[in-house]
């Protein structure tokens, strides 16, 4: 393996179609394409500063490096990409990327990030401004990710999510397959139109949450005040602990909670409108047993 240290580059395409390189405290200045179309690179306490450095590549592993802004765009069509203890200013840094691993990362500017991906995994992520995180990407594993951005997950499919904090709204439309661990969820319009939602331990927040849901399963979930107006048209299975401050026409299944502050039932219920709609009959009951139903 080639190794290049103590450098800098700028311009268009400085280290282009180059194979098996290791990167040692190099800047890139203003440019396009510094490393693409090549393979097998290694990068350690790097700077990159132009667009596009990394555009059709395979075998990147980028550590202790940083993204300036000025790296917008940075890895697009690309396979094979690890990321450990790097600083990403840039935005829509990554696209159409099969196989990425990101541990200890922190995307200050993350807008329009992790399109069209398949199998990443993210631990220890923070992320802020980072609307429309993951749209329409696939096969991912996260923990431990801190997310502040709207529309994250959109059209996502097979996706595990655990002791995470996502603040975002309209998370999780038209996702299929998603399972969500000991996470807290605070946005409005909570996973709209998806397919097989499973929230497990999970604190929710913000008005109308899942709803328009096909499989939608809630097992020892807590929603807070504002989540209200919950389940409308959902075929749902949901055990809540604690109150739920209103729910209105869920489509079919059944939901427990200590107590409702409304139960909204009218007119534009859809068909089979026949869900289940209880409380616990005792404080310490076990969830894994089957529970007496109280009408309403």
């Amino acid at each position: 393996m080639e190794i290049i240290q103590d450098q800098y580059f700028e311009g268009e395409r400085p280290l282009y179609v180059r194979h098996g390189l290791r990167l040692e405290r190099v800047s890139f200045g203003p440019g396009e394409s510094a490393l693409k179309e090549g393979s097998n690179f290694e990068a350690t306490d790097c700077v990159f500063n132009g667009k596009y450095p990394f555009w059709e590549c395979k075998g990147i592993s980028v550590r202790d490096s940083v993204f300036r802004e000025g790296a917008r765009a940075g890895l697009w069509y690309s396979e094979g990409c690890k990321m450990v203890n790097c600083l990403v200013e840039a935005p829509k840094m990554f696209r159409r990327i099969k196989d990425v691993y990101l541990e200890n990362v922190k995307f200050p500017n993350a807008l329009e990030t992790l399109w069209d991906c398949k199998n990443v995994e993210l631990n220890d992520v923070e992320v802020e401004k980072g609307d429309y995180l993951f749209m329409h990407s696939s096969d991912i594993k996260v923990d431990h990710l801190r997310l502040r951005g709207n529309y994250s997950f959109q059209y996502a499919k097979n996706v595990v999510i655990r002791n995470s904090d996502l603040e975002t709204k309209d998370a999780f439309w038209e996702a299929e397959n998603v399972t969500v661990y000991d996470s807290r969820i605070n946005g409005e319009y909570l996973g709209w139109y998806a397919k097989n939602l499973r929230l497990v331990n999970c604190k929710i927040g913000g008005t109308q949450p899942l709803c328009y849901c096909d499989n939608l399963v809630l097992e020892n979930c807590v929603f807070e005040e504002d989540a209200d107006l919950a389940f409308e048209y959902s075929d749902v299975e949901a055990s809540i602990l604690g109150p739920i401050t209103s729910v209105k026409n869920p489509r079919t299944g059944r939901i427990m909670a200590d107590s409702y502050g409304d139960i909204v039932l009218d007119g534009n219920i859809k068909a089979p409108g026949d869900c289940e709609i209880g409380t616990w009959s005792e404080p310490d009951i076990n969830l894994g047993q089957e529970p007496d139903i109280v009408e309403f």
